[in-house]
């Protein structure tokens, strides 16, 4: 009998299993990982990450869903983002939540937030906030020059109509091609109360204005020859509704149409 038979037999087959695992740890062979705990547990889920943050993004909304799927791709990634509105209001040692949240879920980006109360009690490693007013262009251009790149941008701000569109304005031409735009809380679009309106029609408002984009997708169809192209129709290539929530992508707008092929008759008189 050899040896290791002779070993075998007397120790038995889990005594020889024990073995030969301390023998390939002591060996620096050793490949089990333990477990991820705590936060790094719960890193790659979003809703569970705004849930220990105490961020309202999941549980009073269900906007992680949506964000994990349209950001995932930049989950390893180096950017920045920003984020309009930190939470808490003025209410001392308030907010921060989702910045936090951010942080957490993207390891190498850069966290910027924006409100118009002094938040700084929350900057840290990767987290940089700053005072600004998100109705006056000249102080939403001040913040972004001071960012440089935008990869993505957030509107969760006062979520006042004429606020969004003025932000909206601003900072879309600045966003990075292949960058995400997102407008939260556009319940507040059909609430007079909150400078919005009852007119589902009316034009002034978010929804009118995030319609509209939706229009624009499809500006080379149009059948109106004196149309000028705005820069929001030649730069936006997909428009996603979520309820109370809309995401937008940046990028060259410019597909073709076949549209006088298919309109023979009109385009014949042309």
């Amino acid at each position: 009998m050899s040896i290791r038979a002779t070993v075998k037999s007397i120790l038995g087959e889990e005594n020889v299993r024990v073995l030969r695992r301390l023998k390939r740890r002591l060996s620096g062979k050793w490949t089990k990982s333990a477990k991820p705990s705590g936060l790094e547990a719960i890193s790659n889920d979003l809703n569970k990450l705004a849930l220990h943050f105490k961020t309202d993004k999941w549980g009073t909304h269900r906007y992680t869903q949506h964000y994990q799927r349209h950001l995932q791709h930049l989950k390893n990634e180096k950017f920045n983002l920003l984020e309009i509105g930190i939470g808490g209001y003025n209410r001392p040692g308030q907010g921060g939540a989702s910045l936090r949240m951010w942080k957490q879920f993207f390891p190498k980006a850069q966290i910027f937030g924006m409100d118009i109360q002094d938040k700084s009690f929350v900057d840290e490693d990767r987290i940089t906030t700053f005072i600004g007013d998100q109705s006056d262009p000249s102080s939403l251009n001040a913040v972004a020059d001071k960012i440089g790149e935008l990869d993505v941008i957030i509107d969760d701000g006062s979520h006042r109509s004429p606020h969004v569109l003025t932000t909206f304005a601003t900072l879309f031409p600045r966003l990075k091609d292949g960058g995400i735009y997102a407008v939260e809380d556009t319940q507040s679009s059909y609430w007079p109360e909150w400078m919005g309106s009852e007119d589902r029609d009316a034009p002034n408002t978010s929804m009118a204005m995030l319609k509209r984009l939706a229009d624009g997708l499809n500006y080379e169809e149009f059948v109106d020859e004196n149309y000028q192209p705005s820069y929001t129709d030649l730069n936006v290539v997909a428009v996603h509704f979520y309820h109370n929530l809309v995401i937008i992508e940046k990028g060259r707008n410019a597909e073709g149409t076949n549209k006088r092929k298919a309109l023979k008759q009109r385009y014949a008189k042309s």
